[in-house]
């Protein structure tokens, strides 16, 4: 069986990879192989196409391969909130909640990823043609189809070679161009900045086909158990973190990866919230890739909901 993940170097969706490097998912009798798959719409076409069993990505990414949310179902939630950084390069001298920095402005952000800055802006209050603020793909990132592609660690090398003025990316990006003096983080959703709805705007999510679900429930089952052993362990040992940050990157991150994931326990929570799927909901409609209002059982596999809790 295989997962995919459309960013690997990252703590977006360490809860999954880490349960592949810790075990969970084999003890739980899953033989699950990680495959990264970027970007995340890539990912859940893959899903839709059966070349892939599950994918570890945004939630309202499902859109893009299963239109109004059919055939899809969200398993649960690998963390609570928007999790991507606004980061731009520290000759701007911007601080902390500083919308208007980007104004003429170039900010890298990956497919789909883009989304929630684009409305997020535009929540703020700003307009992206009239405030002349350029939102585009990261210099790099653009691989050939099945090259992986680590998308924090891409743009954070953009900003410090000067191809983009910032990015939007996860917090592994964010701390490499931070600690390597380039960066600095304007925005951090989940820790309050910008506009409050912009937290349900989407989460790091595990999702599955319904297919699967039909056809082996219990592997569905399997799957949402390991990922809260593996959310409870790490909040039980963060050393934990960093044993299988060496497993899955290059020592620079891994050296990285305990103390970022130190900073998301708080919202490790497999739950998956109605007030989530109703702000998610309104943000694909508000971006015209949902159209209508699907039940909170046509976007989540309410029936595993027990399983959250451990």
């Amino acid at each position: 069986m295989k997962i995919a993940l459309p960013d690997l170097i990252s703590n977006s969706y360490f809860p999954a990879a880490a349960a592949c490097a810790l075990g969970f998912f084999r003890d739980e009798g899953l033989d699950l192989e990680l495959e990264l798959i970027f970007p995340v719409d890539r990912a859940y076409r893959a899903l839709r196409d059966g070349a892939v069993d599950f994918v570890a990505g945004s939630a309202h990414s499902a859109l893009a391969a299963f239109p109004e949310w059919q055939g899809v179902k969200l398993l649960c939630a690998q963390a609570q909130g928007m999790y991507w950084f606004l980061v731009m390069h520290r000759r701007f001298n911007a601080t902390r909640g500083e919308l208007e920095i980007v104004r003429g402005k170039r900010i890298g952000a990956a497919p789909w990823v883009e989304m929630g800055l684009r409305r997020l802006l535009t929540e703020a209050g700003l307009d992206l043609a009239r405030d002349g603020i350029a939102i585009a793909p990261v210099p790099g990132a653009a691989a050939p189809a099945g090259a992986p592609v680590n998308f924090g660690l891409t743009a954070a090398k953009a900003l410090e070679d000067g191809l983009i003025d910032g990015f939007w990316a996860n917090g592994m990006g964010a701390e490499v161009a931070v600690t390597r003096g380039v960066g600095t983080v304007v925005l951090d959703v989940r820790r309050g900045d910008g506009p409050p709805a912009c937290f349900n705007y989407t989460m790091a999510s595990l999702a599955t086909s319904d297919a699967l679900i039909a056809s082996a429930p219990d592997q569905a089952a399997a799957a949402i158990r390991a990922i809260v052993k593996t959310q409870r362990a790490l909040q039980a040992d963060l050393s934990l973190a960093s044993a299988a940050g060496q497993k899955l990157f290059p020592p620079p991150e891994a050296a990285l990866i305990e103390a970022l994931i130190g900073r998301d326990l708080p919202y490790y929570d497999a739950a998956i919230t109605r007030d989530l799927v109703a702000g998610m909901n309104a943000f694909a409609r508000d971006l015209g890739i949902l159209r209508g209002s699907p039940s909170y059982e046509a976007v989540v596999a309410a029936q595993f909901a027990p399983l959250w809790r451990g």
